[in-house]
């Protein structure tokens, strides 16, 4: 393998946004969570529910101001390793970009300092807004990405010009275009679940040590009704984006599905060992006339193969083909988690089955997982393609050398290794401690957040929640 600035490029990116996604796929559902709980305790006076916002509201901001970091070195990386790609489509994509940044980002940085700070300077009220706002930003954030990423997928609404340069010629066409609403669904659907997951997985761990942590009781229920109800709904929305992209990516459709050959009453490959060279799938366990269904096609409808391709379009199968299992493979693991947990409510055992707990615990980071494995899906299987059947991502790198994008890649190995371990390490130190419980003593908690405590006059030596 030649590793030319191209392919550094590639695994640049690559490396950054699988670094970044896992942070605004985990504060997009926890921003919704932590204004549920502050909402709960607004309408209920239940101090549980503080202390659980207490607890989430420093993970979350943890985790955003690692995901802004981290989203900040991609969009440099535009400039730097893909400035062919920014003067090509940038009419397209910059006011998308722009519109993030004036109707999300701003609306979130606006709000987030009273979010965490402004406990002593707000009432509840106003501070249960701006935690609603935080939540509608990241919300509002997640639209305008997509829709990006969407268009990149399946471009609509442009022309091109004399200089080769894309413009818009239709706005809603750009925005909304064909694949946006079900990528959409799929990725907002995918972060409710990574958050419920972790809050879960979190919660259970708590309990594992103590059964009677009556804040983790509550979190692990409101998990569990999350993860039972979403996570069958997701499979049904996966479907959808599926449709989507057998409609309007087929190569990418035949990529994950593993067909090589063009032909009615398609097969469904369980698994198999992709081989290019050979055009064939290696030791692959099938069910016969299947296919088709699972598209919901027509049995005697033909489905296009790799074969009617050329294969110098084709993406990395045997990648494509694997990271789609493992993501079905383990959205199909949170519903069964899911059901079993919504039984053991039902029969009142939920938080004593330690079985379930620690299943609970294990899954914790599924949701992430998954998130990986469909972003591997959904970017490689494009390829080599940047906006599919537009511009090809070799067209779209700028003029440099292996050796200057090599060492760029490599400082933010170094770099990303160093912070981005810090920081997961004091998440996880936050988790293994816990939300602090009215069953210890209500004194240290009182001295360490009294501007929380309900009916009490804020002490000057406390500036929030977080600090």
């Amino acid at each position: 393998m030649d590793f030319d600035a191209l392919l550094l490029g590639r695994i640049q990116f690559g490396f950054t946004i699988a670094f970044h996604i896992l942070f605004p796929a985990f504060t997009i559902g926890l921003a919704s969570y932590l204004a549920v709980l502050e909402g709960l305790w607004l309408f209920t006076k239940r101090d549980l529910f503080k202390r659980l916002y207490l607890f989430w509201v420093k993970v979350f901001a943890i985790s955003f101001g690692m995901g802004v970091v981290s989203g900040i070195v991609m969009s440099y990386q535009l400039g730097t390793n893909w400035s062919e790609f920014m003067r090509v489509t940038g009419n397209v994509l910059g006011p998308l970009f722009a519109l993030e940044v004036l109707t999300a980002f701003f609306l979130e940085a606006s709000f987030l300092g009273v979010m965490l700070f402004g406990w002593k300077k707000v009432g509840p009220r106003l501070h249960f807004l701006a935690t609603v706002m935080v939540a509608i930003g990241t919300a509002t954030s997640t639209f305008w990405i997509i829709s990006a990423n969407s268009w990149m997928q399946t471009p609509d609404g442009f022309a091109a010009a004399a200089d080769g340069r894309l413009v818009a010629t239709d706005w809603l066409r750009v925005i909304f275009n064909p694949s946006f609403p079900a990528r959409l669904t799929h990725m907002v659907s995918a972060a409710y679940l990574t958050t419920a997951l972790v809050v879960g997985g979190a919660s259970a761990y708590q309990l594992l040590k103590r059964r009677d942590h009556a804040e983790s009781r509550t979190a692990l229920k409101m998990a569990v009704g999350m993860f039972a109800l979403l996570a069958p709904a997701q499979l049904v929305i996966g479907h959808w984006s599926g449709e989507v992209v057998g409609h309007h990516q087929p190569l990418k459709r035949a990529a994950i599905e593993g067909y090589w050959e063009t032909r009615a009453n398609q097969p469904l490959h369980l698994v198999g060992v992709p081989d290019r060279e050979a055009g064939r799938n290696h030791f692959q366990v099938s069910v016969p006339g299947v296919g088709n269904i699972i598209q919901g096609l027509p049995k005697d409808e033909v489905i296009r193969g790799l074969d009617s391709f050329p294969r110098q379009d084709w993406p990395v199968v045997f990648l494509v083909f694997w990271s789609f299992r493992f993501m079905v493979g383990l959205g199909l693991l949170m519903i069964g988690l899911g059901a079993w947990g919504a039984v053991q409510w039902a029969r009142g055992r939920l938080e004593s089955d330690r079985w379930f707990l620690r299943a609970a615990v294990a899954m914790s980071p599924a949701g992430f997982l998954a998130v990986l494995f469909g972003w591997i899906t959904a970017e490689v299987g494009r390829q080599p393609y940047v906006a599919y059947g537009v511009l090809r991502t070799a067209d779209a790198a700028s003029p440099l050398v292996a050796g200057q994008v090599g060492a760029s890649l490599m400082a933010f190995m170094v770099i990303y290794a160093i912070v981005f371990t810090a920081g997961a390490l004091f998440i996880f130190r936050l988790l293994h401690e816990g939300p602090e419980s009215a069953a210890g003593s209500e004194a240290p908690y009182v001295q360490r957040v009294p501007g929380w405590t309900m009916g009490a006059a804020p002490q000057a030596e406390a500036e929030g929640p977080v600090r």
